[in-house]
């Protein structure tokens, strides 16, 4: 159980908080509020923009992920190995949502001609018409959620910041390029 500052509240049975006799470093009452703060917005803006796709245009904002990457690649083409990477997603859970997309005509699977153990995912034209349909109201409800309460400096803080948090948890991440 923790507190407020995070710290583990007193209890007889809470271990002493301390890593190889280090003490942890403990967040103060601000970095707790801004902790929370951020968590409240990965975990909620995930949703809202779920919500907005589904309403609007019948599909998860993961398929819109997995058909935009696609749709920005050479031929509209990615082996799903890559597009796993990029969609931040294991193969299996891919796989079950191209075959949703393969059902719905916006995405073949091809073997990769250049190597028979892999797959190639293609963007169809009416996977293409889908996304292309999709984006004005997707950029829209990310414009509102993210963009328009912010000031344009604040707007360049959000950038420096999430690419700094961004480069500690991968520097290889395609978003720094």
């Amino acid at each position: 159980m923790t507190g407020q500052s995070g710290r583990p509240s007193s209890s007889s049975d809470q271990p002493s908080g301390s890593v190889d006799g280090v003490e942890p470093r403990w967040l103060s009452e601000e970095d707790q509020r801004t902790w929370l703060a951020l968590g409240s917005v990965l975990l909620r803006l995930p949703g809202a923009l779920d919500a907005q796709l589904q309403r609007d245009a019948g599909i998860s904002h993961f398929e819109y992920v997995v058909m935009a990457a696609l749709s920005e690649s050479p031929e509209r083409t990615l082996r799903m190995s890559i597009l796993a990477v990029m969609a931040e997603s294991g193969l299996p859970r891919l796989s079950q949502v191209v075959t949703r997309l393969e059902k719905r005509g916006w995405v073949k699977r091809s073997p990769d001609p250049t190597d028979g153990r892999s797959t190639l995912a293609t963007l169809t034209e009416d996977g293409w018409d889908k996304v292309v349909a999709s984006a004005p109201g997707h950029v829209e409800e990310v414009r509102r959620l993210v963009f328009d309460p912010l000031t344009k400096a604040q707007l360049r803080q959000l950038n420096e910041i999430s690419r700094r948090v961004i480069t500690v948890i991968d520097p290889d991440d395609r978003c720094l390029r």
